[in-house]
């Protein structure tokens, strides 16, 4: 196998030289920072931007509950008509103007509320807007049917089930969102790698096809080390340009926000209001308490081994399959009438992982699916958080390894006859053919 060896290191060294690929490592993570950075200055120049809404309140009742923030402003008009609140407002160049004219009930004032701006006004604005005349509204009819607001708002009742096994493991709604949160961002990167790579894996094979430099090399290497040699390969490039990615977006990332001055995490100040309205609510703290422990009682050490053992059987069975692809035609063209096939396993593991194991994760379905090996890196590692007993992970890696192997074999027949096959599109009576010589 030592021929092994030297073909990953051919492979591997082939492609990190490549200009084309040089180029991306290092452009695309400037590409990134720069797209981020240009976001985060234009949601910094807009949340920096102040809206100043007039309010022409005719029936006197809604008025003073519109109070003023660091990002909106409002001015209220007093003992002026319609038609001069308009012009004002124009020639003010004011965000908006809110007309709440006079009526016999509330209901005839609801209907008959205007708001008039050049430009369509901000869904989230005009939500804020009508959120506190219904809130008045309703407090006002609350009082005229003889009724306390407040005491209806106290005997309002909020229930919040609390979640607990049966042996006394307390968990929590929020906490089972970023268990899937979790195997929702495992199973896309491994959905996205077998897509970039694998695809890179194909074209390396048409390459060394039409080029016909293949027909050196296969005479002195077995068409399977030949096979591995560039799967193998190519995955350690991969993984050398994604920790380039890494690295040098983070410093960019850091250099830009240092440099320019711009907030890369313009959410920080969201985050920040969330968490003092968490503070200042006891039920919400309790419930982020119940978050935290729950994050802390997760296997990590388990999430993070099996992570790895199913990107990487995950990758190399979709990989070999690639290069038998790329061994079986000549360009690219002629790899759409098998690249559905190939793809669809993964879109499908994608499917059943968010829409059947968020609602079901020990389900039948969600189990069946997590020992198919052509779904199951996706779907098993989205069930793995919400606790899969180790034997059940154990027989789904050595299916998906065994499988590798043996789809190894069958794409090395097909490399081995295809990878010297010219001028024709193969179809798939001929590469079941290919499989019995």
């Amino acid at each position: 196998m030592n021929h092994l060896s030297l073909i990953t290191k051919r492979e591997y060294l082939n492609k990190v030289k490549n200009k084309s690929f040089i180029v991306m490592t290092f452009l695309s993570p400037l590409i990134m920072v720069a797209l981020f950075a240009l976001i985060a200055y234009l949601t910094q120049l807009n949340n920096d931007k102040v809206r100043v809404i007039s309010v022409l309140d005719e029936s006197n009742l809604f008025a003073s509950d519109f109070k003023s923030t660091e990002n909106t402003k409002y001015d209220i008009l007093i003992n002026i008509t319609l038609d001069d609140a308009k012009k004002i407002v124009q020639e003010s160049e004011n965000y908006g103007l809110l007309y709440i004219p006079k009526g016999d009930s509330i209901d005839a004032i609801a209907d008959k509320i205007k708001f008039y701006s050049e430009d369509s006004p901000s869904l989230i604005v005009m939500e804020k807007i009508e959120g506190t005349i219904e809130d008045k509204a309703r407090n006002i009819k609350l009082r005229n049917s003889g009724l306390d607001p407040d005491l209806i708002s106290k005997l309002k009742v909020n229930i919040n089930t609390n979640l607990e096994t049966f042996d006394g493991v307390k968990t929590s709604k929020l906490g089972s969102g970023l268990k899937l949160a979790f195997g929702g961002v495992a199973g896309y990167l491994l959905f996205m790698f077998i897509i970039i790579y694998g695809n890179m894996i194909m074209r390396s094979v048409i390459e060394e096809k039409t080029s016909r430099i293949i027909e050196i090399i296969i005479s002195s290497v077995k068409p399977i080390q030949l096979l591995l040699g560039k799967i193998f390969g190519t995955s350690l490039a991969g993984i050398t340009q994604f920790l380039i990615w890494v690295i040098l977006g983070s410093v960019l990332m850091m250099v830009v926000s240092a440099v320019f001055g711009i907030n890369m995490s313009e959410g920080q100040m969201a985050q920040q209001e969330v968490l003092n309205q968490v503070s200042n609510n006891p039920a919400m703290q309790q419930e982020l308490d119940l978050v935290i422990q729950e994050m802390l009682n997760l296997p990590l050490a388990n999430l993070v081994i099996m992570f790895i053992l199913f990107f990487i059987g995950g990758y190399l069975l979709y990989g070999s399959l690639y290069a038998a692809i790329g061994a079986a035609v000549d360009n690219e063209t002629d790899t759409q009438q098998f690249m559905m096939p190939l793809l669809m396993p993964l879109m499908l593991a994608i499917y059943v992982g968010f829409f059947t194991v968020i609602e079901n994760p020990h389900g039948t379905v969600s189990q069946i699916f997590s020992y198919i090996p052509f779904t199951s890196p996706v779907v098993m590692l989205m069930r793995i958080p919400f606790g899969v007993p180790i034997w059940q992970q154990l027989l789904s890696i050595a299916i998906l390894f065994g499988t590798f192997f043996m789809t190894v074999m069958f794409a090395a027949k097909i490399y081995r006859v295809g990878i010297l096959m010219y001028g024709k599109k193969p179809s798939y009576k001929e590469l079941i053919k290919w499989l019995r010589y």
